[in-house]
């Protein structure tokens, strides 16, 4: 019965002003009052393809991106508890964090974040989120 009751609360949420998933997982699960989105990168909703720009380029389009589910899931910036961003180069941490402070507040949310070896259609970046209301 318990496990019953959890599947119905997942609710996949999705937005047409975030791409398509590229792969066999849901944009974002609301369960309960918290919202997972998934690793976003920097794909234009409207061709599917990665956008033309540098890693400050992609880190803005992601967080619209992001932006988009959270207001789908009726929440805002200000609900977003947790963010893992993934980078290609750690050497643009400094102009990443530059851009993402433009969409939190003064008090942002807990965050880790790490170099890694590639991402999906040559991304410089990747982040995803944790949200609750």
């Amino acid at each position: 019965m318990t496990r019953q009751r959890q599947a119905s609360s997942r609710i996949a949420v999705s937005s047409r002003l975030a791409p398509a998933a590229i792969g066999p997982y849901s944009q974002a699960l609301k369960v309960g009052n918290m919202l997972f989105c998934s690793g976003q990168i920097a794909i234009d909703p409207t061709t599917q393809s990665l956008i033309d720009g540098g890693v400050v380029d992609q880190t803005h389009c992601i967080l619209d991106t992001i932006g988009a589910l959270l207001k789908a899931a009726s929440m805002g910036y200000e609900h977003v508890v947790h963010c893992r961003i993934c980078l290609t180069d750690i050497n643009d941490y400094a102009q990443v964090n530059e851009a993402y402070s433009n969409y939190f507040d003064d008090q942002p949310p807990c965050r880790e974040t790490m170099q890694v070896s590639a991402l999906p259609r040559g991304a410089a970046i990747a982040i995803s989120c944790t949200a609750v209301a």
